[in-house]
């Protein structure tokens, strides 16, 4: 791996990558080179401000984005929203790639796994990559990394692997956005549309993770299968997001599961609340804490790898965290050769360089 100084252009500054613009400029390997922006009132603003930083870099925020694909640089951190808008956010990648740049990126989801996704858009991106002879790696948390980097991490510990489960265990009530919960159903009846639950939209998304994880053990699924179900609150209550009425959904649960025999042997479940003790029943998160992502692993050894991720100085663990998997991925996807990458194109991105 080369350890010169990368330059980097931000793309975005919503939630995830003003934390990847704060980063950039903070790491002595990283040169911020551009930066754009959706926001018009953003235009023109030192990134050090839009980044909350008492500094000022020198580069000014664009929404132009000629003038970015016109400057060199080695990597593009694409943060944009992808899923609402796909054609564009593929249309502003596939750019970026034909100019010369790498890209990581925290949108489309399902190219976390590029096999796994629609084959129209990754042959744009293919032939993006191929002339511009430029990588494209995304990721994030979930799907991301609590979906390959830590059962990854397990399997390294493992003898014999039986079945793999992936979870995300999360109390959603107390986020102050309540249109959050329009995707789950939540503070509506048991038969009102949920678009997360709709059916393919679970497999559509998570999907690609229980293939790359059969793609590492070297496992042929015979197929994939979803669960859904919904769970009524007997009570009214009221959290920040929503308020939930007797009779009305308070907690959801849904499953993508491989099926080889048909047995289920790679597992992803969310079990999404809008209070600890709704759902009781089902899966719940270490006492004390209001979520978790879960690797359980049945075999030899059995094992349950458990991350947490606490608000820290920035109030936003993981969303920090979607951030600088991406962030700290650029040496290696830099290094990478030309093409759309999975985690298990990358070699171990270690914590070079974060002591400090």
């Amino acid at each position: 791996m080369n350890n010169q100084r990368r330059r980097i252009i931000q793309w975005a500054t919503g939630a995830v990558g003003t934390l990847a613009l704060r980063a950039i400029i903070e790491d002595p390997d990283c040169e911020l080179v551009g930066l754009y922006v959706h926001g018009a009132d953003k235009v023109g603003r030192d990134a050090g401000e839009l980044a909350g930083l008492p500094i000022r870099t020198g580069i000014a925020a664009t929404n132009d984005a000629s003038l970015l694909h016109g400057i060199a640089a080695d990597c593009v951190v694409y943060t944009a929203v992808g899923e609402t808008r796909a054609r564009e956010a593929i249309t502003e990648i596939a750019s970026l790639l034909r100019s010369g740049k790498n890209v990581v990126s925290t949108s489309m989801m399902n190219l976390i796994h590029p096999a796994s996704a629609n084959p129209k858009v990754t042959a744009t991106l293919a032939a993006a990559c191929r002339e511009g002879r430029t990588t494209l790696f995304t990721n994030g948390i979930d799907p991301g990394f609590s979906g390959d980097l830590m059962p990854l991490a397990a399997l390294q510990l493992c003898e014999r692997v039986d079945s793999i489960r992936v979870q995300e265990l999360a109390d959603y009530g107390t986020h102050p956005d309540g249109s959050w919960a329009i995707p789950f159903g939540f503070g509506m009846t048991p038969d009102a549309p949920a678009p997360i639950l709709s059916p393919g939209v679970p497999t559509l998304f998570w999907g690609g993770m229980v293939r790359l994880l059969a793609d590492a053990l070297r496992v042929t699924l015979d197929e994939i299968t979803e669960t859904t179900e919904r769970f009524v609150a007997t009570e009214r209550f009221a959290v920040p997001m929503v308020t939930i009425e007797p009779g009305t959904v308070s907690a959801i649960r849904f499953e993508v599961a491989g099926i080889v025999a048909g047995k289920p042997v790679i597992v992803a479940e969310h079990v999404t609340r809008t209070r600890a003790d709704q759902a009781p029943h089902w899966p719940m998160p270490p006492a004390g804490h209001g979520s978790v992502h879960r690797v359980v692993i049945e075999g030899s050894p059995p094992l349950t790898l458990d991350l947490t991720l606490r608000a820290g100085p920035s109030g936003r663990g993981g969303v920090l965290a979607t951030a600088m998997r991406v962030v700290n991925a650029i040496p290696a996807v830099c290094d990478a050769p030309a093409g759309l990458l999975s985690v298990l194109d990358l070699p171990l991105v270690t914590g070079q360089g974060l002591f400090r």
